[in-house]
């Protein structure tokens, strides 16, 4: 069996022994762009032996500088299928399957409609918090501008999603932002993100493919995404570093498939002993026996992690118990 057959099979309810995996890094500034990123990709895919190959994504929505008022979102967008962003990651995706094969699963990261308005700010703002503040309070001020900008970014998304998929892959890794429990209130995320959120997800359903939903950052309240599970096939969150738990995911999704399990910045897979690794994932594949499961973690590893505490992971996943 291929590791995209095992994959097919889980998403399926077709429960193997084995489970499948699905871990990522982000690559260093030297190795984001180009056959760099290309050399780097195929290195960390052959070292750890994954399932699942997960496409990282630099090729971020271009910046807006000067946002002063709510109306300097007004210079965002439109963008076309020839935009850099969507052409960069294009090309990134076929040269890195044009060597992969079909064996593995793969999927394409897709910055989200909120993480992409954030990098639209970025280097005028630098943290994460501060710029999801000022987009809070220009939203409460002059909430028109915002949603447009937010609806063109939504459908460059899309653009990029339809582009990615004909290239070849099998799925997107949809990383979502908004639900902070201490920025947009539920009732303005209603408004502001699940719709746009939906459509970027709806254009890969509707071409047949996955879509992996990432829900991100602490203070997350999952509650808000649960309206999300149409568009989706697999869930993952913050279980350690939210302290939501599998079950609570469960609930809130129910039929998806759970990727997750262990922690992706401290925990047994960066202070364990490989025997330790390999005992918790055999514990994890205990726990979750019949159940659609891929193990994976929290969120994307450290970029300095030993490779060989991935593939002891990954084989573990496929060890008999």
């Amino acid at each position: 069996m291929t590791k995209k057959e095992l994959v097919q099979k889980t998403l399926n309810g077709q429960i193997e022994e084995a489970v499948p995996s699905s871990f990522s890094i982000h690559f260093g500034p030297d190795y984001r762009y180009g056959d760099a990123a290309v050399k780097k990709h195929l290195e960390f895919f052959r070292d750890t032996d994954t399932d699942i190959i997960k496409i990282m994504n630099e090729n971020l929505f271009p910046s807006n500088p000067g946002v002063k008022t709510s109306e300097d979102f007004n210079r965002i967008g439109p963008f076309t299928r020839k935009s850099e962003f969507i052409v960069h990651q294009t090309d990134l995706v076929k040269a890195i399957l044009d060597k992969t094969g079909g064996d593995s699963f793969s999927v394409c990261t897709i910055h989200g409609a909120s993480f992409s308005f954030v990098h639209t700010m970025r280097p005028q703002y630098q943290a994460l918090e501060e710029i999801r503040r000022v987009q809070v309070g220009l939203y409460r001020e002059n909430p028109q501008p915002y949603l447009d900008a937010k609806k063109r970014i939504a459908e460059g998304l899309s653009l990029l999603v339809q582009s990615v998929l004909e290239a070849g892959c099998d799925g997107i890794y949809y990383a979502a932002l908004g639900a902070e429990k201490d920025m947009f209130t539920a009732e303005e995320f209603e408004v502001e993100e699940a719709p746009f959120d939906k459509l970027v997800m709806q254009t890969a359903k509707e071409m047949g493919k996955t879509v992996i939903l990432h829900m991100c950052k602490k203070k997350l309240e999952m509650e808000r995404y649960a309206s999300y599970a149409p568009y989706v096939d697999v869930v993952n969150w913050g279980i350690y570093e939210n302290n939501i738990s599998i079950e609570e995911g469960e609930r809130i999704f129910p039929g998806k498939t759970i990727l997750g399990g262990l922690e992706n910045r401290s925990g047994i897979i960066v202070d364990g002993s490989l025997e330790d690794i390999r005992e918790e994932v055999h514990r994890l594949r205990r726990e979750m026996k019949g159940k659609k499961f891929i193990l994976g973690a929290d969120c994307t590893l450290g970029s300095d992690l030993p490779v060989e505490r991935i593939r002891t992971a990954t084989e573990a996943a496929r060890d008999s118990l």
